[in-house]
Protein backbone atom coordinates (compact mmCIF):
# COMPACT_ATOMS: atom_id res chain seq x y z
CA UNK A 1 0.00 0.00 0.00
CA UNK A 2 1.54 3.72 -0.74
CA UNK A 3 -0.01 6.70 0.82
CA UNK A 4 -1.55 9.16 -2.36
CA UNK A 5 -0.33 12.80 -2.39
CA UNK A 6 -3.61 13.69 -3.01
CA UNK A 7 -5.82 12.59 -0.53
CA UNK A 8 -2.81 13.48 1.90
CA UNK A 9 -3.26 17.02 0.89
CA UNK A 10 -7.06 16.74 1.07
CA UNK A 11 -8.86 20.54 1.87
CA UNK A 12 -11.20 18.59 4.24
CA UNK A 13 -11.74 19.94 7.81
CA UNK A 14 -11.91 18.02 11.21
CA UNK A 15 -15.42 18.34 12.26
CA UNK A 16 -17.03 19.47 8.59
CA UNK A 17 -19.09 17.06 6.15
CA UNK A 18 -18.72 19.62 3.39
CA UNK A 19 -15.06 21.25 1.51
CA UNK A 20 -15.50 24.49 1.75
CA UNK A 21 -14.89 27.31 -0.76
CA UNK A 22 -11.61 28.84 -1.95
CA UNK A 23 -11.46 32.00 -0.89
CA UNK A 24 -9.23 34.71 -3.14
CA UNK A 25 -6.11 34.92 -2.02
CA UNK A 26 -6.20 33.18 1.40
CA UNK A 27 -6.09 29.09 1.30
CA UNK A 28 -7.68 26.77 3.69
CA UNK A 29 -3.94 25.77 5.35
CA UNK A 30 -3.74 29.83 5.26
CA UNK A 31 -6.74 30.13 7.49
CA UNK A 32 -5.63 26.99 9.79
CA UNK A 33 -2.23 29.26 10.54
CA UNK A 34 -4.35 32.13 10.95
CA UNK A 35 -6.53 30.43 13.29
CA UNK A 36 -3.90 29.38 15.65
CA UNK A 37 -2.30 32.66 15.90
CA UNK A 38 -5.54 33.82 17.43
CA UNK A 39 -6.10 31.06 19.83
CA UNK A 40 -6.17 31.74 23.29
CA UNK A 41 -3.51 28.28 24.01
CA UNK A 42 -1.10 29.85 21.75
CA UNK A 43 -1.01 33.18 23.07
CA UNK A 44 0.15 31.32 26.39
CA UNK A 45 2.82 29.74 24.43
CA UNK A 46 4.96 33.19 25.54
CA UNK A 47 4.92 32.04 29.31
CA UNK A 48 5.99 28.61 28.82
CA UNK A 49 9.71 27.23 29.18
CA UNK A 50 11.67 26.67 25.75
CA UNK A 51 14.60 25.51 28.26
CA UNK A 52 14.76 28.88 30.56
CA UNK A 53 12.10 29.32 32.86
CA UNK A 54 10.71 32.65 34.71
CA UNK A 55 14.05 34.57 33.12
CA UNK A 56 14.17 38.47 33.15
CA UNK A 57 16.03 38.64 30.06
CA UNK A 58 13.65 39.23 27.16
CA UNK A 59 15.91 37.98 24.23
CA UNK A 60 15.64 34.42 25.39
CA UNK A 61 13.36 32.29 23.76
CA UNK A 62 9.84 31.32 25.12
CA UNK A 63 7.80 28.26 23.66
CA UNK A 64 5.98 30.99 21.32
CA UNK A 65 8.81 32.75 19.86
CA UNK A 66 10.14 28.81 19.12
CA UNK A 67 7.43 27.87 17.52
CA UNK A 68 6.99 30.90 15.16
CA UNK A 69 10.53 30.27 14.40
CA UNK A 70 9.73 26.63 13.68
CA UNK A 71 6.98 27.37 11.92
CA UNK A 72 9.42 29.80 9.12
CA UNK A 73 11.36 26.94 8.78
CA UNK A 74 8.50 24.86 8.17
CA UNK A 75 7.51 27.20 5.70
CA UNK A 76 10.74 27.07 3.67
CA UNK A 77 11.09 23.01 3.81
CA UNK A 78 7.59 22.73 2.77
CA UNK A 79 7.84 25.05 -0.30
CA UNK A 80 11.46 23.40 -1.43
CA UNK A 81 9.83 19.87 -1.05
CA UNK A 82 6.89 21.01 -2.38
CA UNK A 83 8.15 21.88 -5.98
CA UNK A 84 9.69 18.64 -6.23
CA UNK A 85 6.67 16.76 -5.19
CA UNK A 86 4.18 18.76 -7.32
CA UNK A 87 6.44 17.79 -10.38
CA UNK A 88 6.99 14.24 -9.81
CA UNK A 89 2.71 13.71 -9.28
CA UNK A 90 1.67 15.82 -12.00
CA UNK A 91 -1.97 15.14 -11.22
CA UNK A 92 -1.67 17.43 -7.93
CA UNK A 93 -1.10 20.32 -9.88
CA UNK A 94 -4.35 19.34 -11.76
CA UNK A 95 -6.17 19.55 -8.88
CA UNK A 96 -5.15 23.03 -7.90
CA UNK A 97 -1.77 22.18 -5.67
CA UNK A 98 1.14 23.91 -5.30
CA UNK A 99 3.98 24.07 -3.95
CA UNK A 100 2.79 26.79 -1.33
CA UNK A 101 0.62 24.69 -0.09
CA UNK A 102 3.09 22.30 1.47
CA UNK A 103 4.72 25.17 2.95
CA UNK A 104 1.13 26.80 4.42
CA UNK A 105 0.37 23.04 5.96
CA UNK A 106 3.98 23.14 7.54
CA UNK A 107 3.88 26.46 8.86
CA UNK A 108 0.75 25.61 10.38
CA UNK A 109 1.66 22.21 11.71
CA UNK A 110 4.99 23.57 13.31
CA UNK A 111 3.11 26.61 14.80
CA UNK A 112 1.50 24.56 16.98
CA UNK A 113 3.47 21.88 17.56
CA UNK A 114 4.70 23.10 21.42
CA UNK A 115 0.64 24.10 21.86
CA UNK A 116 0.18 21.55 24.23
CA UNK A 117 3.30 21.90 26.46
CA UNK A 118 2.68 22.16 29.96
CA UNK A 119 4.21 24.35 32.14
CA UNK A 120 8.49 24.08 32.64
CA UNK A 121 8.50 21.92 29.47
CA UNK A 122 9.54 18.71 29.68
CA UNK A 123 10.25 18.15 33.17
CA UNK A 124 6.01 19.87 33.69
CA UNK A 125 5.16 16.21 31.24
CA UNK A 126 7.21 14.41 33.69
CA UNK A 127 5.43 16.01 37.23
CA UNK A 128 2.21 15.50 36.55
CA UNK A 129 2.80 12.21 35.13
CA UNK A 130 4.86 11.36 38.67
CA UNK A 131 1.53 13.29 40.21
CA UNK A 132 -0.85 10.93 39.05
CA UNK A 133 1.58 8.13 40.17
CA UNK A 134 1.90 9.18 43.43
CA UNK A 135 -2.15 10.16 43.98
CA UNK A 136 -3.08 6.25 42.36
CA UNK A 137 -1.20 4.90 44.99
CA UNK A 138 -3.44 7.00 47.53
CA UNK A 139 -6.54 5.00 49.41
CA UNK A 140 -9.32 7.36 46.80
CA UNK A 141 -6.38 7.12 43.96
CA UNK A 142 -6.08 3.18 43.81
CA UNK A 143 -10.03 2.60 43.91
CA UNK A 144 -10.32 5.20 41.56
CA UNK A 145 -7.21 4.10 38.92
CA UNK A 146 -8.64 0.67 39.15
CA UNK A 147 -11.34 1.38 37.42
CA UNK A 148 -9.29 2.50 34.61
CA UNK A 149 -9.06 0.85 31.33
CA UNK A 150 -4.96 0.06 30.92
CA UNK A 151 -4.81 2.43 27.87
CA UNK A 152 -6.68 5.24 29.90
CA UNK A 153 -4.34 4.93 32.63
CA UNK A 154 -1.15 5.11 30.54
CA UNK A 155 -2.27 8.52 28.91
CA UNK A 156 -1.82 9.94 32.85
CA UNK A 157 1.55 7.65 33.66
CA UNK A 158 3.35 8.64 30.50
CA UNK A 159 1.71 12.26 30.30
CA UNK A 160 2.16 13.56 27.30
CA UNK A 161 2.06 17.38 25.68
CA UNK A 162 1.91 15.92 22.13
CA UNK A 163 -1.22 14.53 23.12
CA UNK A 164 -2.42 17.50 24.83
CA UNK A 165 -1.89 19.65 21.80
CA UNK A 166 -4.19 16.98 19.89
CA UNK A 167 -6.97 17.89 22.85
CA UNK A 168 -6.34 22.05 22.56
CA UNK A 169 -6.61 21.65 18.62
CA UNK A 170 -9.46 19.56 18.34
CA UNK A 171 -11.67 19.29 21.64
CA UNK A 172 -10.69 22.64 24.47
CA UNK A 173 -10.24 25.18 22.25
CA UNK A 174 -13.82 26.66 20.59
CA UNK A 175 -15.45 23.52 23.06
CA UNK A 176 -17.92 22.59 22.29
CA UNK A 177 -17.84 22.73 18.91
CA UNK A 178 -17.75 19.11 16.80
CA UNK A 179 -13.77 19.16 15.82
CA UNK A 180 -12.54 22.11 18.00
CA UNK A 181 -10.69 24.77 16.16
CA UNK A 182 -11.71 23.12 12.98
CA UNK A 183 -8.24 22.80 11.35
CA UNK A 184 -8.30 21.12 8.13
CA UNK A 185 -7.09 17.19 8.37
CA UNK A 186 -3.27 17.42 6.87
CA UNK A 187 -2.62 20.39 8.98
CA UNK A 188 -3.55 18.02 11.94
CA UNK A 189 -1.87 14.68 10.69
CA UNK A 190 1.15 16.88 10.30
CA UNK A 191 1.13 17.42 13.41
CA UNK A 192 0.86 14.36 14.79
CA UNK A 193 4.45 13.10 14.83
CA UNK A 194 3.42 9.77 17.05
CA UNK A 195 0.26 8.42 15.48
CA UNK A 196 -0.13 6.65 17.95
CA UNK A 197 -2.54 5.80 21.48
CA UNK A 198 -0.56 5.65 24.31
CA UNK A 199 -0.91 1.93 25.74
CA UNK A 200 0.81 -0.39 23.12
CA UNK A 201 1.07 -4.27 23.85
CA UNK A 202 4.43 -5.13 24.94
CA UNK A 203 4.80 -7.85 22.44
CA UNK A 204 3.88 -4.96 19.44
CA UNK A 205 6.30 -2.52 20.76
CA UNK A 206 9.44 -4.98 21.20
CA UNK A 207 8.66 -5.72 17.24
CA UNK A 208 9.00 -2.14 16.09
CA UNK A 209 12.17 -0.17 16.50
CA UNK A 210 10.53 3.59 14.74
CA UNK A 211 10.59 7.16 15.60
CA UNK A 212 7.07 7.35 16.39
CA UNK A 213 7.12 4.89 18.57
CA UNK A 214 8.69 6.78 20.97
CA UNK A 215 6.01 8.94 22.50
CA UNK A 216 2.03 8.84 22.43
CA UNK A 217 -0.02 11.56 20.31
CA UNK A 218 -3.46 11.46 21.27
CA UNK A 219 -5.20 10.59 24.31
CA UNK A 220 -8.48 7.73 24.82
CA UNK A 221 -10.40 11.00 24.96
CA UNK A 222 -9.37 12.13 21.20
CA UNK A 223 -8.77 8.50 19.30
CA UNK A 224 -11.75 8.38 17.42
CA UNK A 225 -10.62 12.21 16.35
CA UNK A 226 -8.01 10.85 15.22
CA UNK A 227 -9.02 8.39 13.48
CA UNK A 228 -11.07 10.20 11.45
CA UNK A 229 -8.05 12.20 10.26
CA UNK A 230 -5.85 9.55 9.50
CA UNK A 231 -9.20 7.65 7.50
CA UNK A 232 -9.32 11.17 5.97
CA UNK A 233 -5.75 11.64 4.73
CA UNK A 234 -5.46 7.91 4.22
CA UNK A 235 -2.62 7.13 6.72
CA UNK A 236 -1.76 3.18 6.56
CA UNK A 237 -2.34 2.02 9.49
CA UNK A 238 0.61 -0.12 11.86
CA UNK A 239 -1.83 -2.50 13.86
CA UNK A 240 -5.41 -3.75 13.20
CA UNK A 241 -4.65 -4.43 17.73
CA UNK A 242 -4.74 -0.30 18.57
CA UNK A 243 -4.87 2.65 17.78
CA UNK A 244 -1.46 3.44 15.34
CA UNK A 245 -0.72 4.41 12.15
CA UNK A 246 1.94 5.81 9.92
CA UNK A 247 3.23 9.20 9.95
CA UNK A 248 1.86 11.46 7.29
CA UNK A 249 5.21 12.52 5.09
CA UNK A 250 4.81 16.23 5.99
CA UNK A 251 5.22 15.17 10.23
CA UNK A 252 8.47 14.08 9.29
CA UNK A 253 9.66 17.71 8.04
CA UNK A 254 7.44 19.30 11.13
CA UNK A 255 10.40 17.24 13.36
CA UNK A 256 13.04 18.05 11.04
CA UNK A 257 11.77 22.20 11.68
CA UNK A 258 11.29 21.99 15.39
CA UNK A 259 14.30 19.93 15.78
CA UNK A 260 16.56 22.51 13.55
CA UNK A 261 15.39 25.09 15.55
CA UNK A 262 15.94 23.72 19.00
CA UNK A 263 19.36 22.75 18.25
CA UNK A 264 20.76 25.62 16.79
CA UNK A 265 18.96 28.35 19.04
CA UNK A 266 20.10 27.03 22.31
CA UNK A 267 23.64 27.54 21.40
CA UNK A 268 22.88 31.18 20.83
CA UNK A 269 20.52 31.65 23.61
CA UNK A 270 22.91 29.47 26.11
CA UNK A 271 25.61 32.19 24.81
CA UNK A 272 22.95 34.87 25.95
CA UNK A 273 22.74 33.33 29.33
CA UNK A 274 26.45 33.14 30.34
CA UNK A 275 26.68 29.20 30.12
CA UNK A 276 28.45 28.44 26.69
CA UNK A 277 31.32 30.64 25.45
CA UNK A 278 31.12 32.99 22.01
CA UNK A 279 34.36 31.01 21.07
CA UNK A 280 32.50 27.34 21.67
CA UNK A 281 29.34 28.55 19.84
CA UNK A 282 31.22 30.29 17.13
CA UNK A 283 32.79 27.09 16.49
CA UNK A 284 29.94 24.62 16.44
CA UNK A 285 27.92 26.61 14.09
CA UNK A 286 30.98 27.73 11.64
CA UNK A 287 30.90 23.76 11.54
CA UNK A 288 27.48 23.53 10.18
CA UNK A 289 27.38 26.77 8.34
CA UNK A 290 31.52 26.03 7.08
CA UNK A 291 32.45 29.45 8.46
CA UNK A 292 33.26 31.05 11.84
CA UNK A 293 35.30 33.92 10.58
CA UNK A 294 34.09 37.26 11.39
CA UNK A 295 32.99 39.77 9.00
CA UNK A 296 35.15 42.72 9.30
CA UNK A 297 34.22 45.19 11.78
CA UNK A 298 31.52 42.48 13.42
CA UNK A 299 30.96 41.83 16.76
CA UNK A 300 30.54 38.54 18.54
CA UNK A 301 26.96 38.36 18.77
CA UNK A 302 26.46 39.50 15.11
CA UNK A 303 28.83 36.66 13.89
CA UNK A 304 26.62 34.41 16.15
CA UNK A 305 23.32 35.84 14.87
CA UNK A 306 24.89 35.15 10.99
CA UNK A 307 26.18 31.96 11.46
CA UNK A 308 23.07 30.76 13.04
CA UNK A 309 21.33 31.56 10.01
CA UNK A 310 23.69 29.92 7.69
CA UNK A 311 23.66 26.62 10.15
CA UNK A 312 19.74 26.60 9.91
CA UNK A 313 19.93 27.91 6.08
CA UNK A 314 22.06 24.80 5.53
CA UNK A 315 20.18 22.15 7.33
CA UNK A 316 17.21 22.98 6.23
CA UNK A 317 18.27 22.27 2.43
CA UNK A 318 20.12 19.60 2.68
CA UNK A 319 16.55 17.88 5.09
CA UNK A 320 14.56 18.47 1.65
CA UNK A 321 16.97 17.07 -0.23
CA UNK A 322 17.16 13.80 2.08
CA UNK A 323 13.35 13.61 1.90
CA UNK A 324 12.93 13.83 -1.56
CA UNK A 325 15.77 11.15 -1.93
CA UNK A 326 13.43 8.98 0.54
CA UNK A 327 9.89 10.19 -0.92
CA UNK A 328 9.31 6.32 -2.32
CA UNK A 329 9.62 4.63 1.32
CA UNK A 330 7.97 7.50 3.42
CA UNK A 331 4.82 6.94 0.71
CA UNK A 332 5.04 3.10 1.22
CA UNK A 333 5.47 3.72 5.65
CA UNK A 334 8.67 1.86 5.45
CA UNK A 335 10.55 5.46 6.44
CA UNK A 336 10.34 6.11 10.46
CA UNK A 337 13.63 7.97 10.78
CA UNK A 338 14.56 11.58 12.11
CA UNK A 339 15.74 13.03 8.34
CA UNK A 340 18.51 14.82 10.59
CA UNK A 341 19.82 11.48 11.52
CA UNK A 342 20.95 11.24 7.83
CA UNK A 343 22.47 14.57 7.79
CA UNK A 344 26.45 15.34 6.69
CA UNK A 345 25.81 17.06 10.02
CA UNK A 346 24.75 14.16 11.95
CA UNK A 347 27.64 13.72 14.68
CA UNK A 348 28.23 17.52 14.93
CA UNK A 349 24.50 17.97 16.08
CA UNK A 350 24.95 14.82 18.17
CA UNK A 351 28.17 17.12 19.76
CA UNK A 352 25.69 20.07 19.86
CA UNK A 353 22.88 17.80 22.13
CA UNK A 354 25.70 16.56 24.14
CA UNK A 355 27.11 20.38 25.03
CA UNK A 356 24.12 22.04 25.50
CA UNK A 357 22.55 18.96 27.73
CA UNK A 358 25.88 19.25 29.70
CA UNK A 359 26.03 22.99 30.18
CA UNK A 360 22.73 24.13 29.69
CA UNK A 361 20.06 22.00 30.56
CA UNK A 362 22.44 20.83 33.31
CA UNK A 363 23.44 23.92 34.36
CA UNK A 364 22.66 24.55 38.48
CA UNK A 365 20.46 27.84 38.18
CA UNK A 366 18.39 25.52 35.31
CA UNK A 367 17.81 22.29 37.55
CA UNK A 368 16.55 24.38 40.29
CA UNK A 369 13.79 25.54 38.02
CA UNK A 370 13.48 21.83 37.10
CA UNK A 371 13.34 20.92 40.38
CA UNK A 372 10.94 23.69 41.70
CA UNK A 373 8.34 22.35 39.07
CA UNK A 374 7.45 19.19 40.59
CA UNK A 375 6.48 20.80 43.61
CA UNK A 376 4.71 23.36 41.80
CA UNK A 377 2.76 20.53 39.12
CA UNK A 378 2.64 17.68 41.78
CA UNK A 379 0.96 19.75 44.88
CA UNK A 380 -1.09 21.55 42.47
CA UNK A 381 -2.31 17.91 40.75
CA UNK A 382 -2.62 16.73 44.27
CA UNK A 383 -4.62 19.45 45.84
CA UNK A 384 -7.04 19.84 42.57
CA UNK A 385 -7.38 16.47 42.13
CA UNK A 386 -8.75 15.75 45.44
CA UNK A 387 -11.39 18.27 44.87
CA UNK A 388 -13.05 16.20 42.04
CA UNK A 389 -12.93 12.83 44.17
CA UNK A 390 -13.15 14.03 47.58
CA UNK A 391 -15.83 16.12 50.09
CA UNK A 392 -13.73 18.13 51.91
CA UNK A 393 -14.31 21.58 52.86
CA UNK A 394 -11.63 22.79 51.16
CA UNK A 395 -12.11 20.42 48.67
CA UNK A 396 -15.45 22.34 48.01
CA UNK A 397 -13.09 25.48 48.16
CA UNK A 398 -10.57 24.50 45.28
CA UNK A 399 -13.41 23.23 43.54
CA UNK A 400 -15.22 26.50 42.82
CA UNK A 401 -11.90 28.35 41.55
CA UNK A 402 -11.74 26.25 38.55
CA UNK A 403 -12.88 27.42 36.00
CA UNK A 404 -16.07 26.50 34.87
CA UNK A 405 -14.60 24.00 31.68
CA UNK A 406 -12.53 21.88 34.26
CA UNK A 407 -14.96 21.33 36.95
CA UNK A 408 -16.87 17.82 37.18
CA UNK A 409 -20.35 17.23 36.12
CA UNK A 410 -21.90 14.29 37.38
CA UNK A 411 -22.25 12.64 34.16
CA UNK A 412 -18.50 12.82 33.93
CA UNK A 413 -16.51 9.39 33.87
CA UNK A 414 -13.75 8.58 36.57
CA UNK A 415 -11.48 8.69 33.42
CA UNK A 416 -13.10 12.10 32.19
CA UNK A 417 -12.78 13.78 36.11
CA UNK A 418 -8.86 13.32 36.28
CA UNK A 419 -8.42 14.37 32.61
CA UNK A 420 -10.13 18.05 33.14
CA UNK A 421 -7.54 18.38 36.27
CA UNK A 422 -4.83 17.60 33.82
CA UNK A 423 -6.13 19.84 30.80
CA UNK A 424 -6.49 22.47 33.84
CA UNK A 425 -3.24 21.93 35.05
CA UNK A 426 -1.31 21.45 31.62
CA UNK A 427 -2.99 25.22 30.31
CA UNK A 428 -1.34 26.82 32.68
CA UNK A 429 1.68 29.42 31.98
CA UNK A 430 4.87 29.01 34.27
CA UNK A 431 4.01 32.30 36.26
CA UNK A 432 0.30 31.31 36.84
CA UNK A 433 1.20 27.78 38.28
CA UNK A 434 4.17 29.32 40.26
CA UNK A 435 1.87 32.30 41.49
CA UNK A 436 -0.94 29.65 42.35
CA UNK A 437 0.97 27.43 44.07
CA UNK A 438 2.63 29.98 46.62
CA UNK A 439 -1.62 31.15 46.72
CA UNK A 440 -2.55 28.02 47.89
CA UNK A 441 0.36 27.69 50.43
CA UNK A 442 0.01 30.70 51.87
CA UNK A 443 3.56 32.03 50.71
CA UNK A 444 1.89 35.03 48.68
CA UNK A 445 -2.20 35.75 49.40
CA UNK A 446 -1.59 38.57 46.43
CA UNK A 447 -3.09 37.15 43.22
Amino acid sequence: MVMDWQQLLTRQRLGKDYLEGQESGRTCFQRDFDRLVFSSSFRRLKDKTQVFSLVDNDYIRTRLSHSIEASCVGRSLGRIVGESVVARHEGLREHGFVASDFGDILAAACLSHDIGNPPFGHVGEDAISQAFTIWSQSPIGEAVVSGLTPQQQTDFIAFEGNAQGFSILTRLEMHPRMGGMCLTCPTLAAFMKYPRESFIAAGDRANYQGKSIDKHGFFQADKDAFAMVAQTVGLLPRSDRAHWWVRHPLALLVEAADDICYRIVDIEDGCHMGYLKYAEALELLGAISNTCKPEMGEQPKETLKRLRACAINTLTYEVAEIFLDYETEILCGRFDQALLDFSAHHQTLKAVKQITKTKIFDNPQVLKIRIAAYEVLGTLFQEFITSAFGNSEKGKLLWQILPEQYQSQPVDSAYFKILKITDYIAGMTDSYATSLFQQLKGISLLG
